[in-house]
């Protein structure tokens, strides 16, 4: 088993380098990082955690409050990471523990908080507990930590039942010996039993073995997935239960998830510095995600429902009001995020027709989805709670929907169902030069191919740039910081306005969205702070551009 370098016993107070802000978490805004294409620093083509450590200055500089890392843990890489092999170890593609260590300490350093991907739904099939229970056959006490069973029909031929991957075909397969085991993803990431205690035993550990190092977080993957139905019941059953009224499935958001998060809490609790825990909770809706955040729980969870929403100001402005209501009982904060590792890039999604869900394999109207994507930021970054930042999206970066086949790796990609299998083209490696074989990525190349257009994305080619995106972003989150208006408190006033626009008041800001194809005439509320495309005032009017959000300060 991997140890933990010397260095980290000192982790236990290294929060202390980071500003000590009381519920910094309330209101933060947290810039997702995907390793392996962010940052390369030994030429392999593939991003490290030196790569990050060497950028760190630059999200400092960016204004974030906290990074958060998908994982960069030991992994065949049958899902990018997301397959884990040993929880306390770092995959060599990106570095050692002491690479982690020093990446941490810089970033306290730095005034940032880290905040690292759990894995806990499953493992990889290459895990020390998987492996041995393949090697023991039936009856071995390892195969009672995952989900083993025998098939249905006359020898067992059939699955145990009618599950079916997120990725696509059965979420069973079967091993030589008969038995069948549970994979609500790829094959090789069966899924954890955790009825079974030594399961939680193991994660316990492991979340005091990355405290102890000193991380400021963890965002918890497939965090409703976790328990499953009792008897683990076919689909045709929930049917059933739908016309009951209940919509939960078998497999996802059982209530028996929450007892889990309870005992987590308390271990987080032990530790200095307000760490936190972040959830991937796909629910049916934002009032089941609420469940997630009860004041003993977890303390954010994604609002999925928010990044599905079109760019339409009658749904965006009814999903912001439902969320801030469901949060509002519990005392958590809302979260706000347009885009991830998982779905096409919102300047993409924007730039396509509505309807099309959030992996889209189209370029579309770039121009149109990048000013859009320019607006739907400054509108989430006025909303109050947290906000999210996937890298790269400060440079307006779209999708990458035309890599070739034979370069794409995402696993749902190739199992034909399910996922669209399209998540390479937001995992595209950023760029950071005009020129250069990666656009300064690294400098042997990309894991996947950069476009040619890349280098006038770059952050070299923004920066200092009155107009440009990146510039946009730094100028939206030093305001954001030093306006207590934004990202604080609960709710929002919503004001008067022209159909398919947004206007609502927060303290002595105003932040208007218009999300029509057209100019249209509102108040100069006051000076303006901020805008996403070019307002013109006269007098006390104003001209907002089609797809434009301006922010005014109304006491200033």
């Amino acid at each position: 088993m991997s140890q933990q370098p010397p260095a980290a016993q000192a982790h236990h107070s290294a929060v202390a380098t980071v500003a000590d802000r009381r519920d910094w978490w309330r209101d933060a805004v947290i810039y997702q990082v995907y390793p392996r294409s962010f940052a390369d620093s030994n030429g392999d083509g593939m991003g490290d955690l030196e790569g990050v450590r060497s950028r760190l200055p630059y999200l400092r500089d960016l204004g974030v409050d906290a990074v958060w890392l998908s994982p960069f843990y030991a992994s065949p890489q049958a899902d990018a990471g997301y397959d884990v092999a040993d929880y306390r170890a770092v995959d060599p593609m990106f570095g050692t523990l002491l690479d982690a260590d020093a990446l941490i300490r810089d970033a306290h350093a730095h005034g940032l908080r880290i905040i690292v991907d759990l894995v806990p739904n499953h493992s990889s099939d290459q895990h020390e507990w998987f492996r041995r229970a393949l090697a023991e056959g039936p009856g071995s006490p390892l195969r009672e930590r995952y989900h083993f069973r025998p098939g249905k029909g006359r020898n067992g031929e059939l699955p145990p039942n009618d599950w079916e991957s997120i990725f696509g075909g059965p979420a069973w397969t079967r091993v030589e010996d008969g038995e069948w085991y549970l994979h609500l993803f790829a094959p090789e990431q069966p899924d954890f039993n955790w009825e079974h205690p030594a399961v939680g035993d193991e994660f316990r550990s492991i979340l005091r073995f990355w405290l102890d190092m000193g991380v400021d977080g963890f965002r918890i993957d497939v965090a409703h997935g976790l328990v499953k139905a009792d008897g683990l019941p076919d689909l045709g059953a929930h049917d059933q239960l739908k016309l009951l009224g209940n919509d939960v499935m078998p497999f996802f958001d059982q209530d028996g998830v929450h007892e889990i998060y309870r005992q987590w809490r308390r271990i987080l609790d032990e530790y200095a510095g307000e760490r936190i825990f972040v959830a991937e909770a796909w629910t049916p809706t934002v009032e089941r995600t609420a469940n997630y955040v009860r004041p003993d729980e977890l303390h954010q969870a994604f609002n999925f429902q928010y990044l599905s929403t079109e760019w339409d100001a009658e749904e965006l402005r009814t999903v912001i009001d439902r969320t801030l209501e469901a949060m509002r009982p519990v005392g958590a904060p809302a979260t706000w995020v347009l885009s991830n590792h998982d779905v096409t890039r919102h300047a993409t999604r924007f730039a396509n027709p509505p309807g099309l869900g959030t992996q889209i394999r189209s370029a579309g109207d770039r121009e149109l989805g990048l000013r859009r994507a320019r607006a739907a930021t400054l509108l989430m970054l006025a909303l109050p709670g947290s906000a999210y930042i996937y890298q790269g999206e400060e440079l307006g970066l779209p999708d990458v929907v035309d890599l070739p086949d034979e370069v794409r790796q995402d696993p749902a990609y190739f199992r034909g169902a399910g996922q669209d299998g399209f998540r390479d083209g937001c995992r595209v490696p950023i760029p950071w030069t005009r020129e250069g074989s990666s656009y300064g990525f690294g400098a042997g190349g990309s894991w996947l191919p950069q476009p040619a257009a890349w280098g006038e994305l770059s952050v070299e080619a923004q920066t200092g740039v009155a107009d440009s995106t990146l510039e946009l972003y730094r100028s939206a989150l030093r305001v954001r910081r030093a306006r207590p208006d934004l990202g604080a408190g609960d709710a929002v006033e919503w004001l008067r306005a022209p159909e398919g626009v947004l206007a609502f008041r927060r303290g002595d800001f105003v932040c208007v969205t218009n999300t029509t194809g057209e100019s249209v005439r509102t108040p100069a509320y006051g000076r303006a702070l901020l805008s996403s495309g070019e307002v013109a005032e006269t007098g006390d009017e104003a001209k907002v551009p089609a797809d434009t959000t301006v922010w005014w300060a109304t006491a200033d």
